[in-house]
């Protein structure tokens, strides 16, 4: 049996689950804390202010990116521009995580790569207050996220024996806790940003990311030994991989490239639906005391607020459809139906973009629809995704795996930052067509394979070493 059997036996507990939980996602809380901060701000810093003449030529390296990027996708204006930047740095950002993963299963361990990635994180942040320095600040948030994000996420599986019941809903639990970062992110350092100066809001993050290190720092005690096996360790001949664990990461793989147009998609609210609600939305509000708009930021907010409240209730329905006696929701359908939800909501995009006249500003209420059913969406994807590859992944590549699942998303950022791109040159309402388009063919897909699939992946517990 893995190690993890042995480890849950006799483990402090907090409310029916391990403490090293309540530990892993208030580190990552934090983490979501910077990175979300860094998102509510990036693409409305870079198309105001920084991409335009006078500011520009200041960074390090500009020429040289923007002649790379336009050698690839022709001449690209200040929004294009910044589109393709946001989606280079959220995809690298989830792709460097399988080397990460890897570093961690074969030298250095689960611990010391979480360490050493939020110590990159942090410096990224503060760096991306001095402007010259927005290329060097970037690669240091992607190196950092690379090494953090898959080892912090193995841990809470590890938490956990393979078949034990809690850890499905350890993982729900989870993505809640670590949704208050996101949370707080666009109210905190989106305010900070938008209001005080730009540079505020990069140094709030900057700060969320030391937070994050020191509770990970202080907690270490709750968390699970590192899972390592050195190259040089000799492995006897049964530790090759069986003809089913191999089917097993076949299965993962097919799911791992599908996320890809998932995420294409669902990222565009951190992308050009930001710019719709910079632009196109009324954001004016009488409180009485208090008259004015909004910062634009408050609206990323809504979906990890969506999360808490939908969350339960759809837990709830789970189980009660697994209560039904059919065996309830296949893993593959949830993911689909993810899919779906985020093309319905870019529907509604799409008809809010079709009924706005000429110079007119959309109600909020739109982006409220939208975001309510794009959250929807997501928790049909992330934590549903997060407990598959738990589960599944044989247990000696299971943070190279773990990684693999956050890598899925390069292709799906960077092919978002390209369709980023044409939001200045389309009618809005064709845009918002065009990313639904995307996300119902992945969810097209993925049922076209469910068949196959599920006869892989659909297991109770993943096997064992």
């Amino acid at each position: 049996m893995h190690q993890t059997t042995e480890r849950n036996i006799g483990q402090a507990e907090l409310f029916g689950h391990p403490k090293g939980l309540t530990v892993l996602f208030a580190t990552e809380m934090w983490e979501r804390f910077s990175y979300y901060g860094m998102a509510s701000l990036l693409v409305l810093y870079l198309v105001k202010y920084l991409l335009l003449p006078g500011q520009v030529e200041a960074v390090i390296g500009f020429g040289a990116v923007k002649g790379a990027l336009e050698s690839i996708f022709g001449p690209l204006g200040p929004q294009p521009l910044a589109s393709q930047i946001f989606g280079f740095y959220a995809g690298f950002a989830y792709l460097l995580p399988v080397f990460g993963g890897y570093l961690a299963d074969r030298f250095f361990g689960q611990r010391a790569m979480a360490i050493i990635g939020a110590l990159l994180m942090a410096a990224g942040h503060f760096l991306m207050a001095v402007e010259a320095m927005l290329f060097v600040a970037l690669g240091l948030l992607v190196i950092g996220m690379g090494a953090f994000k898959p080892n912090v996420s193995t841990q809470v599986g590890s938490l956990y024996a393979p078949s034990d019941p809690r850890r499905v809903p350890a993982y729900s639990i989870y993505y809640v806790g670590i949704n208050i970062g996101a949370l707080l992110a666009p109210l905190v350092a989106g305010t900070l940003g938008g209001e005080a100066g730009w540079h505020y809001g990069f140094a709030a993050a900057g700060v969320g990311m030391l937070i994050s290190l020191s509770i990970y720092l202080a907690g270490l005690r709750h968390l699970p030994p590192d899972e390592r096996r050195p190259l040089q360790e000799p492995r006897p001949a049964t530790q090759s991989l069986d003809k089913r664990e191999r089917l097993l990461i076949g299965g993962l793989l097919a799911v791992f490239l599908l996320t890809g147009l998932f995420w294409a998609s669902y990222e565009q609210q951190s992308n050009t639906v930001m710019l719709w609600a910079e632009d196109f939305t009324d954001r004016y509000i009488d409180l009485g005391l208090w008259r004015g708009q909004f910062p634009t930021s408050w609206f990323l907010a809504l979906n990890p607020l969506m999360i808490f409240l939908l969350t339960p209730l759809l837990i709830k329905f789970w189980d009660r459809q697994a209560r039904l006696g059919t065996g309830g929701i296949s893993t593959i359908t949830k993911l689909a139906l993810g899919f779906f939800l985020v093309g319905l909501a870019y529907l509604l995009m799409a008809g809010a973009a079709f009924t706005l006249d000429t110079g007119d500003k959309a109600s909020p209420l739109w982006l409220i629809g939208y975001v309510v059913i794009l959250t929807l969406g997501e928790l049909h994807v992330g934590p549903v995704g997060l407990a598959l590859v738990s589960a599944m992944a044989p247990a000696r590549v299971l943070s190279l795996m773990m990684g693999l699942w956050l890598a899925a998303s390069f292709p799906g950022e960077v092919l978002g930052g390209w369709l980023g791109g044409f939001w200045s040159s389309m009618e809005k309402t064709n845009f918002f067509l065009m990313i639904a388009a995307v996300a119902a063919t992945g969810g097209a897909i993925m049922l076209a394979l469910r068949t196959k699939l599920r006869s892989v992946l659909d297991a109770e517990t993943r096997p064992t070493e």
